[in-house]
Order: C-alpha cells, then sequence, then structure tokens
C-alpha cells in the first residue's frame, strides 16, 4: 500500500517583494542596511541596485535568501557602468560577491516590504495553511 504525503517539492521557494540589502563604504568603515524593492532601483553611494527577483526557502527547510541583483556604477557626466549582475545568497555572500574597490553589497533578507501588514495567520498569499 502507497501512502501520498503532501510535502513541498524540495527547490520550492517563497518570492517576496523587496530585498534587505547591507551595503559597506570600504573608506569610512559605514555599514548600513536599505529595503530594496523588486523592480525599483536604490541608491548606495554611486551604486544603482536593482532587485530581479528575491526568493526565500520555506520556513521548514534550510533557511536561504537568495536575490538576483543588477548593480550598476553612476558617476556624474560618465556612462553607466554594469559592476555586477547575478544572484546573491544570504548564506554565502563571498561564492558571487560585488568586486569594488570602495562598496560591499550583501543579501540578508527577502521579505515584505516594511510598513506592509502581516499575513494572517496560518496562510501564505495564493497558498492554503495544510
Amino acid at each position: 500500500m502507497l501512502t501520498s504525503f503532501a510535502n513541498p517539492v524540495p527547490g520550492e521557494t517563497i518570492a517576496e517583494p523587496a530585498a534587505l540589502l547591507q551595503g559597506l563604504d570600504k573608506i569610512t568603515a559605514r555599514i548600513s542596511q536599505f529595503e530594496a524593492p523588486v523592480g525599483t532601483p536604490v541608491r548606495f553611494g554611486t551604486l544603482s541596485i536593482r532587485v530581479r527577483d528575491c526568493e526565500k526557502n520555506p520556513p521548514e527547510e534550510t533557511p536561504e535568501n537568495a536575490a538576483f541583483l543588477e548593480i550598476d556604477e553612476v558617476r556624474p557626466g560618465e556612462a553607466r557602468t554594469r559592476l555586477f549582475s547575478g544572484w546573491m545568497f544570504a548564506s554565502s555572500p563571498a561564492l558571487s560577491a560585488l568586486e569594488h574597490p570602495v562598496y560591499d553589497v550583501n543579501v540578508l533578507d527577502c521579505r515584505k516590504p516594511s510598513g506592509s501588514a502581516p499575513a494572517p495567520p496560518g496562510k501564505s498569499e495564493g497558498k492554503i495553511a495544510r
């Protein structure tokens, strides 16, 4: 007799509408945390950062947050220069890192934007709790 279990498929992730990023200015040693909504560019120093996607593992799996980032350097009077385009992982920041002499950028979390209402208990957007 075969029994079917209602377990999520391994590798399924939850898309979130914003990424919590951390930036380091290596000159001043100042660390800043800032939120970047998916699809909306944010500035950090001379960098323009656009999050294209932000995914996190479901709570029952090993914690992991990953964001697909496009990072450009924007200097007055100069053409925009693409410095980074790819996935960054919160658990392994050195795996796929921005190479820049002044700035470091890391992904900390994928989440709902600050100020948004929390989801009702037992439900996730578009999904039924089992």
